[in-house]
């Protein structure tokens, strides 16, 4: 069973990539958020990029929020 689809993503782009993006889902036979999402997983695999349940995304030490300690 697939997991639940919870997160949104919104980016800016060019009319060029918007274009080329709709393109290739047609080919595809897909909609844009899939073929989004099938050209992201292709290129985490193709550069051995693990899932977030694989390896955890660290971002450094996090600070206390001001006046906490």
């Amino acid at each position: 069973m697939n997991p639940r689809k919870e997160e949104t993503i919104s980016i800016r782009t060019t009319a060029e990539v918007k274009h080329l993006l709709k393109l290739a889902a047609i080919q595809q036979h897909r909609s844009v958020a899939s073929m989004v999402e099938v050209l992201v997983l292709e290129h985490a695999q193709k550069q051995g990029l693990k899932t977030v349940l694989e390896a955890p995304i660290s971002t450094g030490a996090r600070k206390k929020p001001h006046g906490t300690d």
